[in-house]
């Protein structure tokens, strides 16, 4: 059936077990929560509502600008005039980028109601939509004379990736816009999919996971079971050999290990995230609860023995792929923002299920130190790989160059590869769907997982309207108080996150009894009438961090934290204080502990000179009787001084620096 003879569901209409469907990426059927629409929720200002806002007013332009000079939403144009191969631009999966952006715009025109920036997403999706076959395959690189033929090269050719990206496109639009032109080009192409891939007995998966969470929720979004379906079908047949023989192994495309049998997140981070995403959503909307356990167990022993402190996962730039268990160098870390991104959505997925908040304290420390990271203040330059130590000073890129995908030491207006600032885009103008949700009881309470300035209003299950208004400036302040605007007459009934790393947190409620409520839990449900007032008060002091022994690249080393920020040490602040503009150099003296003053954190650092040696290692002995060290130049206690740290998502702002998370402990 096309999409011509069967209209998809407008939001209001989808069927399903929950009593409403919220304007939100990931719609589970069932499960402990309702996630929050981003029509629900409007950020006010603060940490993410100014990135919220910067997304608007300056990434999707600046995206804009770039998919058109790269050539990428060109090609659309040029398959709709039958002038393709020639002149195609970009790599197989450039088609990809057009459809994270029509997202991202999709989410945005949701949140804010834009006229504008509506017309714009109607102009490039009709681009998108010449170029559509008859039959509902659309891909540019792909089925024309002098290209290579349909489904021909699933290993490395993004077909069904590229699909995904598109459906996922057409489900944003559906929730925050109902049915239109970008929605029914992206049905049909689900459905050219499920006719080409739907038999039981094939056995034919493309070679990065996708298209597995775009199939599932389209299904949540349309109630048209064929697409879970299918959706189940590329799960099961995931690691089981279909895939040829590559250098990297088949575990690259997590085709080693069938998902229900893996142990741990492995090969190519990123693939190993979107598929561990699918496999959720298959398992949640089938009842599968071996499934479900299975990824827990999986980003369980990931979180446990592959994750940076930061939360970004990936540390190897070969294959792009997580490494062995404590193998994470700070410096050779991969650390794709995408595999951020990946990781937020897993365990967003994950919450939903279980409401369990470790699964938010997941999101929190990845949103601020990946996410954050990965845009530029200026909203308009990038990180693809986000390393928690660069040793040497890059070249600052002019405004129109194209940077390699992974250089590291500046942030890029834009790269070759240019799957992080599109992604990016989607994430942060639908961020506001992983503040919270509704369930508990009969889903009768409000979870508050993530602390911003914020105004919502949403309905319990029991179709009451509440509505709650948060006013924190977290993470610079460890409070937030939650006043109820609208509630029943009972009250509603509130619970807030206490972050894992809050020990010694306490609950005001509107009584003023202050309480401790335990770190790493959902404090007990409280009800608040309308005016009533509770706050959460967290210690957002500076903290020390040392890493389990086993993680060898940072042994003898520590990190310093605020909050759920990681902070770091840039050059341009050693140079400030007077000291070495190295920071291979510095110490932290941790007998000394870092303080805030001044909105700023400071800690006590010492740097030693680091002369030219004709060889890099000395005995212990000579360090202990003052003889000789490297380079002939003795032991030397070095200089010393108060040096700002700044939160490790604001590094190269100032131009090419050198920086460090782990800092030797003196």
């Amino acid at each position: 059936m096309t999409a011509e003879t069967r209209q998809p569901a407008r939001p209001e209409a989808v069927a399903g077990t929950r009593p409403m469907t919220p304007v939100a990426p990931a719609v589970p059927r069932t499960g402990a929560l309702r996630p929050l629409g981003v029509d629900e929720v409007r950020l006010e200002g603060g940490f993410w509502g100014s990135r919220q806002e910067l997304n608007r007013s300056t990434t999707i332009p600046h995206a804009e600008h770039w998919v058109e000079e790269m050539g990428w939403a060109p090609n659309f144009d040029r398959a709709a005039a039958g002038t393709l191969p020639d002149g195609r631009r970009g790599t197989e999966f450039a088609d990809s980028e057009v459809y994270k952006l029509l997202e991202g715009m999709a989410w945005e025109i949701g949140r804010t109601g834009d006229e504008a920036l509506d017309e714009r997403l109607r102009r490039l999706a009709a681009r998108v939509a010449a170029a559509q076959e008859d039959d509902g395959y659309l891909h540019t690189a792909f089925g024309r004379d002098g290209q290579p033929p349909r489904w021909s090269n699933l290993e490395w050719g993004h077909e069904l990736y590229c699909v995904g990206h598109l459906i996922q496109a057409g489900v944003a639009r559906l929730r925050t816009h109902g049915e239109d032109q970008l929605v029914r080009v992206a049905v049909a192409a689900a459905d050219h999919v499920s006719a080409e891939f739907g038999d039981p007995t094939d056995t034919r998966i493309g070679g990065h996971p996708e298209i597995e969470t775009a199939l599932a929720e389209l299904s949540r979004a349309t109630d048209e079971p064929r697409y879970l379906e299918l959706a189940r079908l590329f799960v099961e047949r995931r690691g089981r050999g279909y895939l040829g023989e590559i250098g990297f192994g088949p575990e690259y495309f997590q085709d080693d290990v069938p998902v229900r049998e893996a142990e741990v997140l492995r090969g190519h981070a990123v693939r190993a995230l979107y598929l561990a995403s699918g496999a959720v959503d298959v398992g949640v909307d089938t009842g599968d609860a071996e499934l479900i356990a299975a990824v827990a167990r999986q980003m369980g022993a990931t979180l446990a023995r592959r994750t940076y402190l930061t939360g970004a996962m990936g540390s190897q730039h070969d294959g792009e792929a997580f490494g062995g268990d404590f193998m994470l160098p700070p410096d050779r870390a991969y650390a794709e923002s995408c595999a951020g991104i990946a990781a937020v959505q897993t365990s967003h997925r994950l919450l939903l299920h279980d409401a369990d908040a470790r699964h938010a304290d997941v999101v929190e420390r990845t949103m601020y130190n990946v996410v954050a990271a990965a845009v530029g203040e200026d909203g308009a330059s990038f990180f693809y790989t986000n390393p928690l130590h660069q040793r040497t000073v890059g070249r600052m890129p002019a405004p129109e160059e194209v940077s390699p995908r992974a250089a590291s030491s500046v942030r890029a207006p834009w790269f070759a590869v240019s799957c992080c600032p599109t992604n990016l885009i989607r994430t942060i103008a639908s961020l506001g769907s992983l503040l919270g949700g509704v369930g508990g009881e009969d889903g009768h309470e409000v979870h508050l997982h993530q602390l911003m300035p914020a105004t919502v209003r949403t309905r319990l299950d029991d179709g009451e309207t509440v509505s709650l208004q948060l006013r924190t400036a977290y993470p610079d302040d460890g409070r937030m108080t939650v006043t109820a605007l609208e509630a029943p007459a009972d009250g509603a009934p509130v619970r807030l996150r206490v972050p894992s790393w809050a020990t010694g947190a306490r609950l005001v409620g509107p009584d003023g009894e202050a309480r401790a409520v335990p770190a790493g839990e959902m404090t007990e449900p409280m009800r608040l009438r309308a005016g009533e007032s509770m706050t959460l008060e967290l210690p957002v002091e500076p903290r020390l961090t040392r890493a389990d022994p086993r993680v060898d690249a940072v042994r003898g080393q520590v990190a310093v934290e605020q909050g759920p920020l990681v902070l770091a040490l840039e050059s341009p602040d050693l140079a400030a204080a007077g000291l070495a503009d190295d920071v291979a150099a510095a110490e932290l003296l941790t007998d000394r502990a870092p303080e805030r003053r001044d909105g700023r954190i400071w800690a006590t650092v010492r740097t030693r000179p680091l002369p030219e040696a004709a060889w890099p290692y000395r005995s212990t002995a000579d360090e202990d009787d003052g003889a000789a060290g490297v380079g002939g130049s003795g032991a030397t206690s070095g200089e010393q001084a108060e040096v700002a740290l700044i939160p490790y998502h604001a590094w190269a702002n100032r131009g090419p620096s050198t920086m460090r998370v782990w800092i030797p402990e003196a």
